[in-house]
């Protein structure tokens, strides 16, 4: 019996009151008595399981990015009043049945479930209450992270979405739908931002323009929104084809219309009232957004000015690295002056676009020879090396991950970048292989999703800190993977370390500290190796997502601190394969709960119990 079945014979038995009434009635009373049976565990995985399932009705995109197609046909109704109240309502009920189990009586990875949960769910109705929601909602693009720029991909045929039956290419037609009305909502919120003052900056908003330009000016045929029509499956009839050709050409076009609306609003209407300021210390409220934005990047309970101290320290230490790596190679001159030698000099420069590729190839090859004598558990799910598509290359990151599937049938793919190849340097390569691809994004996020011991919400969700915190640490296992053994590279770390260092120092300075854009760019180039299109993609990606960028060096420092606990408490009966095993094993942990399981598991191993951590001691004795 099918799902419309179903509830029309529900509807039916209820309208007429026919016999089936007294066995309706026995068997919900049989279910309250199975209830009742129920364990404190097993009340929580049946909560926990419900609250997926009507997770991914509301928001179905997240069902389709696990491989589960039974809201295909649908991206979602993201921008909606009626979508929200929907998320605060499944947010109140979720936490009164989780209130109701004893939270004593669950198992010891039970109540961390349980924590998390709580946690997540306080947090969105907080994201969501009077005094957030209006600072965020009516700011819903900007250059980095916008529908305009996730939506072409997924929509190609060359990401998450799959493009194999006839269906797959007619449940794309459809998302397209919620799509356009995505694009109108999105102009709705920014109108009501205009109203209450709360607006994006002029420089997000300009980029935003661009970015459009870029995608209309390419036209329908040579659109990513067209491409699934050129690449059909062999076994697609010829009127399949036909008809399938002639509705994404109109379809696409309707998108472009929908993108010049977006666009002449932005331009005529939205720009001239946007702020000059970049950072939110600039915006009506920004001060306390970012504040709150902070703890819930970083999972801690930190001030800004205590973020950029830590940054300040980091910043000390890692130079002082970089002057011996200088010393080392032989180099005269300045600190300054070897970060332009290795700016400028041909040997660091990638010979092609092709060799770029190849070369990531030879990398993976490297880690892959090595990784079992840390890892006890690899990943089932393959990972894939791609170059950045050219629509988004030019405001694009260096290097990126987008997660596979649970069952392997989708890799896990590493972005490279292969624009303006000038400026972009080999001394990095390894450690952005390591960060973005294996053992980084790649084993976090891939053992989490295929991990069906863990609840959903622990095997696809997540935090910032632990999982670019988890990315971050990875790069320091370079060595113990047989890499950083050139000394360039080992600078390349040092200058990617340094990078998640300044951040702590540029993203608390442009948003709590008045920071300009230009003198966070130039602070960059002072203490690192960085080009200057590295850098200004940098600090413009801070100013479009505050707070992000803090929570790699805070989560890796917590990561960190907590392998030197344990290998101090443990001594020789420390194993690394089970020391990340722990913190791989229940996926992505906020930092307090992360540090209270290793601390847990070191004393269970016979250990004494470490004191909390402190980050700014970390590094202290180097």
């Amino acid at each position: 019996m099918n799902r419309k079945t179903l509830l029309f014979a529900t509807a039916l038995l209820a309208s007429t009151g026919l016999t089936a009434a007294p066995a309706l009635a026995q068997h919900a009373h049989d279910a309250a008595a199975d209830h009742a049976a129920m364990t404190a565990d097993e009340h929580l995985h049946a909560l926990f399981a419900e609250a997926d399932e009507d997770n991914l009705r509301r928001n179905p995109i997240a069902a389709l990015f696990r491989g589960d197609m039974r809201y295909a046909d649908r991206l979602g109704d993201f921008l909606s009043d009626a979508y929200f109240e929907g998320e605060r309502e499944a947010a109140r009920s979720e936490l009164e049945q989780l209130r109701a189990i004893d939270r004593s009586a669950l198992t010891p990875q039970n109540q961390i479930a349980y924590d998390i949960f709580e946690r997540q769910r306080e947090e969105g109705l907080r994201d969501l209450g009077p005094e957030i929601f209006p600072l965020t909602i009516v700011r819903p693009i900007n250059h980095f992270s916008g529908f305009h720029t996730f939506y072409p991909t997924f929509a190609s045929g060359q990401g998450a979405a799959p493009f194999n039956t006839v269906e797959d290419y007619d449940n794309n037609l459809s998302r397209h739908e919620d799509f356009l009305r995505g694009v109108d909502q999105a102009i709705d919120r920014f109108r009501e931002g205009m109203e209450s003052g709360v607006v994006e900056s002029k420089l997000t908003i300009r980029h935003v323009i661009d970015q459009l330009n870029t995608q209309i000016d390419a036209g329908v045929e040579d659109s990513p929104y067209y491409a699934p029509v050129e690449n059909f499956p062999e076994d697609f009839s010829e009127a399949d084809k036909a008809r399938l050709t002639a509705a994404y050409a109109a379809s696409t076009q309707e998108i472009f219309d929908a993108y010049v609306r977006l666009r002449d609003f932005l331009r005529d209407d939205y720009l001239p009232v946007a702020r000059e300021g970049v950072g939110l210390s600039y915006m009506q409220g920004g001060d306390a957004l970012y504040a709150q934005m902070v703890k819930d990047t970083t999972t801690l309970d930190v001030t800004p000015d205590y973020i950029h101290n830590l940054g300040l320290a980091e910043v000390a230490r890692i130079t002082a690295g970089m002057e011996a790596i200088k010393q080392e190679v032989g180099f005269e001159g300045t600190l300054a002056e070897f970060f332009e030698f290795i700016r400028t000099d041909a040997q660091f420069k990638p010979e092609s676009r092709e060799w770029l590729g190849e070369e990531y190839y030879r990398i993976g090859e490297r880690v892959d020879a090595r990784i079992g004598e840390l890892f006890s558990t690899i990943p089932a799910s393959p990972l894939e090396i791609r170059a950045v598509e050219p629509f988004r290359e030019a405001t694009a990151a260096g290097g990126s991950y987008q997660s596979g599937t649970p069952d392997g049938s989708r890799p896990g793919l590493f972005y490279y970048n292969a624009y303006n190849l000038d400026e972009r340097l080999t001394p990095g390569m390894e450690t952005l292989y390591l960060h973005e691809g294996a053992p980084g994004h790649h084993f976090q996020i891939s053992l989490a999703q295929e991990n069906e011991a863990l609840p959903n919400f622990m095997r696809f969700g997540g935090n910032t800190a632990f999982v670019e915190g988890w990315a971050l640490y990875s790069e320091t296992l370079g060595p113990e993977l047989g890499l950083f053994t050139d000394p360039y590279q080992r600078f390349g770390h040092l200058n990617d370390e340094m990078l998640r260092a300044m951040r702590l120092v540029v993203d608390t300075g442009l948003h709590s500290k008045g920071w300009t854009r230009d003198q966070a760019i130039q602070y960059m180039l002072d203490n690192s190796g960085m080009t200057n299109t590295e850098a200004t993609s940098e600090v413009e990606r801070y100013i479009a997502i505050p707070s992000q960028a803090l929570a790699y060096k805070v989560g890796a420092l917590t990561i960190q601190a907590l392998r030197a606990q344990a290998e101090q408490a443990l001594g020789e009966n420390f194993d690394v394969r089970a020391f990340h095993e722990q913190v791989l094993g229940t996926g992505s942990l906020p930092m307090a709960i992360l540090e209270t399981k290793i601390h847990d598991w070191i004393v269970a191993q016979g250990g004494e119990r470490p004191g909390p951590v402190d980050l700014m001691a970390v590094h202290a004795g180097d």
